[in-house]
């Protein structure tokens, strides 16, 4: 399933307001809009976390644990490496990507829980996990490039501002419910960190 992007919404925002000022010629905007400079970073963290609603049908009713160490161990591994070409803390990076997997397991394991209080609603089919880490991998390169870009921006006071206005963001553009919600907070919650 597609996910939307940011620049969507900001150019739905753009547009609405443009739409307005064409309507109501005396009725301006009291501040400009503008998209906090995490936002990418959330978003690309939140569409990881929708994953898990994939991955936990390819592993429902089989021997697959939810917890997988190997497949952990290969992505902090993959992460940490990609910090350190672009001269990143591996420590932050690590602790990051620990956070998002931790949040990750968290759904998968509510899911299995929501399966079998109600296997009416269970999965009938089984997705393709190969293809759902495929996209994890790429996502997990968008969120270590988008940390290098915003690494001045999660180092200071601000930071816990702008991660909310992200986390908002993130959450009506993809139409979060209260779980992945939730996720979210505790996927990001290393994100924000003074030096």
């Amino acid at each position: 399933m597609t996910r939307p992007r940011v620049g969507m919404l900001a150019a739905a925002i753009v547009g609405t307001t443009a739409a307005l000022t064409v309507a109501f010629p005396s009725v301006t905007p009291a501040e400009p809009v503008t998209l906090s400079p995490l936002s990418a970073l959330v978003e690309a963290s939140a569409q990881r976390l929708l994953i898990a609603d994939d991955v936990a049908a390819a592993k429902w009713d089989t021997d697959l644990p939810i917890n997988d160490p190997p497949r952990e161990r290969q992505v902090l591994d993959a992460v940490t490496a990609m910090a350190a070409e672009q001269n990143l803390d591996t420590g932050f990076v690590y602790r990051v990507f620990r956070d998002q997997i931790d949040a990750t397991e968290a759904v998968e394991y509510t899911r299995f829980a929501q399966w079998k209080f109600d296997p009416a609603i269970a999965p009938t089919t089984r997705p393709d996990l190969s293809a759902a880490r495929v996209t994890i991998d790429r996502l997990n390169r968008v969120m270590v490039t988008e940390i290098a870009e915003q690494w001045d921006t999660l180092h200071t006071p601000g930071c816990r501002a702008r991660l909310a206005a992200a986390q908002a963001a993130a959450t009506a553009e993809l139409g979060l419910d209260p779980l992945y919600i939730t996720a979210l907070t505790r996927a990001t919650g290393s994100y924000c960190t003074t030096l």
